[in-house]
């Protein structure tokens, strides 16, 4: 018959120990449940005698009476930068670095899980001068896909991975300001130039600027780190190619600048352009032929308008006596027809942008002279002279910009043509500074506009007979340049 209770009259008090009862004796099913309280137990039960005698914590068991600190870091040797080496971190474990003598760069673990962290520490107070990089070996760190870098000195930092969007998020900082790594807006290019921190595309025919990555340092206060400054210079107009033709417009001028005194700029300037990371087609105008509108130039949303083709005889052709463009032509003239006999210059700033993008041209005589003489055509800086008794118009002038480190004038006028009848003493209008051609007087061709800047072509003048030599000058090409801190 089995044992079912004990008297507590038959047992002497702390008489059973474990000496007493043989392993195995009593097993769970001997015991009702809740039948053995606190109170009825002394001493401790061996953890081996449990059924559950570890526990999980974040995937890893634990034995019960094992000591367990639950924010431990698991701290690796000393490491000394030497400048080549590299440490590829592991999850949980702690970096002390000493940059006394080169960089270093810590690459976080490629494939982290949610709640990984790792943990790095200056330990000579050298990181502001040989700096911590840390690599995001792909993923995020703090929602950005740039590489942290560790520049102040006594820096103390903890790395925990979120997910895919944040990546790796800071949680516990300490002496360390923007975490970020300074990088700068990578392209390419038309022909590319430096000067100091700044790099240079400049296109003189059509091209792509291809961005490929974008900065994130606050270079640019005035446009932000992705901001660029540009010169887009459209295509000249051509002179006219009649009797006492004006001179052609020149292209228009926009310029913008990301801050100032990044450079000295044209007059025109404007706040700068941002940029993103893809390819921007580039378009250089060409330059007008003769009488004829130049192109437009663009890059992205900026566009400067072709100038205006120089204004021609109005009997020939009086729609065509002014035209209008970036810069507008000068106004042509001839005494063959009884009206108009005047003919002012063609409108600038067409169409119209803020900052102007040119300028006017100047009108030809009103028969005044005995001669026939025409008006410049306007450029980027003033508006095209109207004739003299003794001179046709000189284009305006153009604008300076120093954005490339030339400190070239852009997009000047052309000269206004002149028939003499006669008069040796009237002179065809010169070129505005900026490429303008220069017009000519009697028979003979005028000057063309330069080449990649805008400048309007010459007007013609004519001597007669009508076999004689009478021709323009063609507009100059224009020019895109655009400007960036890149380091």
């Amino acid at each position: 018959m089995a044992l079912t209770k004990v008297q507590r009259t038959g047992i002497s008090d702390n008489s059973i120990d474990a000496d007493k009862i043989e392993d195995g004796t009593i097993v769970a099913a001997d015991i009702a449940p809740g039948t053995i309280t606190n109170a009825l137990l002394t001493g401790s039960i061996a953890n081996d005698k449990l059924a559950n005698s570890s526990f999980t914590i974040n995937g890893s068991s634990v034995s019960l009476g094992d000591n367990l600190d639950v924010n431990s870091v698991n701290w690796q040797s000393l490491i000394t930068a030497d400048g080549s080496t590299t440490t590829t971190a592991v999850a949980g474990e702690g970096y002390i670095i000493d940059t006394t003598s080169n960089t270093h760069t810590v690459n976080l673990p490629a494939s982290p899980s949610i709640g990984d962290k790792v943990v790095i520490k200056d330990y000579a107070g050298t990181f502001g001068t040989n700096n911590v990089t840390i690599n995001r070996n792909g993923n995020n760190i703090q929602g950005v896909a740039n590489n942290s870098l560790i520049s102040t000195n006594r820096a103390s930092l903890t790395l925990v991975y979120v997910d895919a969007t944040k990546g790796w998020l800071y949680t516990n900082e300490s002496n360390v300001g923007d975490l970020r790594e300074p990088v700068f807006t990578s392209a390419t290019g038309g022909t590319i130039t430096t000067s100091g921190d700044y790099k240079i595309h400049s296109f003189t025919g059509d091209g792509c600027f291809v961005v490929s990555s974008l900065g994130n340092a606050p270079a640019n206060p005035a446009g932000g780190p992705n901001a660029v400054s540009y010169l887009v210079v459209a295509g000249g107009g051509g002179g006219g190619n009649s009797e006492a033709n004006g001179g052609g417009g020149a292209g228009g001028l926009r310029e913008g600048r990301v801050s100032a005194p990044e450079y000295t700029a044209s007059p025109l300037v404007t706040s700068g352009l941002t940029i993103t990371a893809t390819t921007y087609p580039i378009t250089v105008g060409g330059g007008g032929g003769i009488s004829g509108k130049g192109s437009d130039s663009i890059f992205s949303t900026i566009t400067s308008a072709g100038g205006g083709g120089g204004g021609p005889n109005p009997q020939a052709a009086p729609q065509l006596c002014k035209a209008r463009g970036g810069s507008g032509s000068g106004g042509g003239r001839s005494s063959c027809s009884p009206s108009p006999r005047q003919t002012s210059g063609g409108a600038g700033n067409y169409p119209p942008v803020s900052p102007s993008q040119g300028n006017p041209g100047g009108s030809s005589d009103g028969g005044t002279t005995g001669a026939e003489i025409a008006g410049g055509g306007g450029g980027a800086g003033a508006t095209g002279s109207n004739y003299s008794p003794s001179s046709g118009g000189p284009g305006g002038v153009g604008v300076q910009t120093n954005i490339d480190t030339r400190n070239y004038y852009y997009s000047g006028g052309g000269g206004g043509g002149a028939e003499p009848k006669g008069n040796p003493s009237i002179n065809a209008g010169s070129g505005g500074n900026g490429g303008g051609g220069a017009g000519v007087a009697g028979a003979g061709t005028a000057i063309s506009g330069g080449e990649n800047s805008g400048g309007g072509g010459g007007g013609a003048g004519w001597a007669g007979p009508p076999c004689a030599a009478k021709v323009g000058g063609s507009g100059g090409k224009g020019i895109v340049i655009i400007r960036y801190k890149y380091q």
